[in-house]
């Protein structure tokens, strides 16, 4: 059994208890039990956390290119060096299988992807009419920004906010989510260990109010964030009191369109991955509105089932598992109703699942993976995100009917196409009102591709050049220059 972090606040280098916030006891997902006890950071923790950032990046972007560069890329070092226990500790977060763990590989690509950048966020240097001056266009940090990472892709949200934060010149207050706050904490503690300084990134765990009071705090130049809708829009009217700039990656209701010359049985998998099974649909990338042509439909929802009913399920920490818990009680009871309401009201017919496993997993938070087929777009089951392992299977004529459907909603991160013919795929991603569209593969983020979502699915980009300029602000200096 790994060792899990002792739960105590990080700020500067010193691990913080007796903090004003109290303290949340972390529940193992997987059984439902207590497994550490977590200090949340109050407003008293959230200041002193602020204040050692802006001391940090003083001394951050007074290092050298050089410098920054080679500490970031140690620091990528570092992570490689311990993914097997990050992985282990984000399985014990959130229940994410082992087999699904690793994405603390992904904060090392992120790492190693903007250390490149460092010496690279180039300005420009203009003419201006009528003029010999000098006229230099910048690009400068803001100072202290705060990352605030979701419960179900901690690590992930660090290597794609916290990396190109560093990378362009700013300190961090990183404050994850009280379910999950284990891996970012020793993240934190890496990041002391691979000679950052001090204070660079501050690791405070807090409920909803600590992060109000950190959004709130009018020393913090930028927010990034990640999560849900209802906590987006207060986190925009607490910043608006500060003007403060907000990137917001929120959730989605991706469509994955099966067209009738895709490959079944790879589309089949896919399917079942993107949709239930992946972190048990816990994902703003779940596939959730499966839209099958036609022609194929009963032979597709045939294979889909099949794969979705193959999934190895159990205790995430069990390397052959694929499929484990919901995060909480409280996630497993709202699944259930969202499953409940959706068969009282005949939203459309339940295939698989709809209900909670019991015998040695009962006393986990497990919800079988679960299945509607021929389901009403309009319905809300269709229109609401889920975040769990429930998808829902609804039929299209032809391309013109698969791209209203897909468009057919409020939210737009991603979108996925199954097809063998490339002038379709290219056809109908360019339709598409999604920020992300995959075509013959799996939501697979990588930090050369920006990632963001249209409409109700968020702003602002993270990864690729758009993710690191997001960390920077724009800066003009105007030099006279006498004519002769």
């Amino acid at each position: 059994m790994i060792e899990l972090p002792s739960g105590a606040l990080l700020i500067g280098d010193e691990r913080i208890t007796g903090a004003s916030g109290g303290t949340h006891a972390h529940i193992y997902p997987g059984t439902g039990q207590p497994n550490a006890t977590v200090e949340l950071a109050g407003s008293a923790e959230i200041d002193r956390a602020v204040t050692a950032a802006r001391d940090a990046q003083r001394q951050w972007v007074g290092y050298s290119v050089d410098q920054r560069r080679d500490l970031l890329m140690g620091l990528a070092d570092l992570v490689s060096e311990h993914a097997a226990e990050l992985a282990a500790i984000n399985a014990s977060d959130y229940g994410v299988p082992m087999a699904m763990a690793g994405n603390s590989i992904l904060t090392e690509r992120f790492l190693r992807f903007y250390a490149g950048y460092v010496d690279k966020a180039h300005g420009l240097s203009t003419p201006v009419s009528g003029s010999f001056d000098v006229n230099i266009v910048e690009r400068v940090p803001y100072g202290v920004v705060s990352v605030i990472t979701p419960w179900n892709g901690s690590l992930v949200v660090i290597g794609s906010g916290v990396a190109p934060a560093l990378a362009a010149g700013n300190a961090v207050v990183l404050k994850p989510s009280e379910l999950a706050p284990l891996a970012p904490l020793r993240f934190g503690e890496l990041c002391l260990q691979a000679g950052l300084p001090p204070g660079l990134v501050n690791v405070v765990p807090a409920k909803a109010d600590g992060g109000q009071t950190l959004v709130a705090n009018p020393g913090i130049g930028k927010i990034h964030f990640t999560g849900g809708h209802d906590t987006a829009r207060r986190v925009l009217r607490t910043a608006a009191g500060n003007l403060t700039p907000v990137i917001a990656e929120l959730g989605g209701k991706s469509a994955n369109i099966v067209f009738a010359d895709a490959d079944l049985d790879a589309a089949a998998t896919l399917a079942a991955f993107q949709g239930p099974l992946t972190q048990s649909g816990q994902s703003c990338a779940c596939a959730s509105r499966i839209l099958v042509q036609d022609s194929i439909y009963e032979t597709f929802l045939d294979k889909f089932l099949t794969a979705v009913r193959s999934a190895p399920i159990g205790d995430p920490l069990r390397p052959d598992v694929v499929f484990g818990p919901v995060v909480s009680e409280s996630a497993a009871a709202r699944i259930m109703s969202v499953i409940d309401d959706a068969v009282s009201g005949k939203s459309g017919e339940l295939v698989a699942g709809g209900h909670r496993i019991g015998g040695e997993l009962a006393d986990g938070f497990y919800i079988a993976p679960t299945v509607f087929a021929d389901v009403d777009n309009r319905s809300a089951l269709a229109q609401e995100e889920t975040f769990g392992p429930v998808v829902s299977v609804m039929r299209f004529r032809d391309e013109d009917h698969a791209v209203n459907l897909a468009n057919d909603t409020r939210f737009g991160l991603n979108a996925f196409i199954q097809t063998g013919d490339l002038r379709r795929a290219h056809r109908v991603a360019r339709r598409l009102e999604a920020g992300s569209i995959w075509i013959n593969t799996f939501s697979d983020i990588q930090p050369q591709g920006p990632y963001g979502g249209y409409k109700h699915s968020g702003f602002g980009r993270t990864g690729g050049l758009e993710g690191l300029y997001e960390f920077l602000q724009t800066k003009n200096i105007r030099i006279g220059m006498p004519a002769t």
